[in-house]
């Protein structure tokens, strides 16, 4: 259940309801909790959530066509989810942590080559591809740290919380 509540916060973050500094989201850490937390079956739910909040800002709040990005980036949601599940029996903090920075070093290089790729913003060239990467170091740091934070605070009030309930069914014993 605690992953979907995770999945809720991270839906309304991105889609701006819940309005947090620019980049500074907890997308990645919900993919990671979900995909270690929940069944494989249902990985679906976060990338139809996620698909859906991102075709609304494109269009909506953005005025941009649907593109081949989006693509790039719905697979990824689906491949940090199974990243994710790699922790699903053994979540130390190191674990977590290399996990998130994972997924946040895969997002920039993904991403960005995706934008490259797609869009008319930069020559496609060497030296365009390096600019689309430079002009998205900004946004990249504040996704490392939220990245971070978020996957520390929903692991940790995961194992926070297991621990409690065992210890309150071993104090009804």
């Amino acid at each position: 259940m605690l992953a979907y509540l995770f999945l809720v916060f991270a839906v309304a973050v991105h889609t701006r309801f819940l309005p947090l500094p620019f980049s500074f989201a907890p997308v990645t850490a919900a993919l990671l909790y979900f995909g270690a937390r929940r069944p494989r079956r249902e990985l679906w739910i976060p990338v139809t959530a996620l698909a859906a909040s991102g075709i609304y800002l494109s269009r909506s709040v953005y005025g941009y066509p649907l593109s081949a990005d989006l693509l790039v980036t719905w697979a990824w949601y689906a491949g940090i989810m199974l990243l994710g599940g790699l922790l699903a029996r053994h979540a130390s903090a190191l674990r977590v942590g290399a996990a998130s920075l994972t997924a946040s070093v895969s997002f920039f290089v993904v991403s960005n080559f995706a934008v490259w790729a797609v869009w008319s913003m930069y020559p496609k060239n060497p030296g365009g591809l390096m600019a689309c990467y430079l002009a998205a170091l900004p946004f990249f740091r504040n996704g490392v740290v939220a990245d971070l934070f978020f996957a520390a605070l929903f692991f940790g009030m995961g194992h926070l919380l297991s621990h409690r309930q065992q210890e309150s069914v071993t104090v009804a014993r």
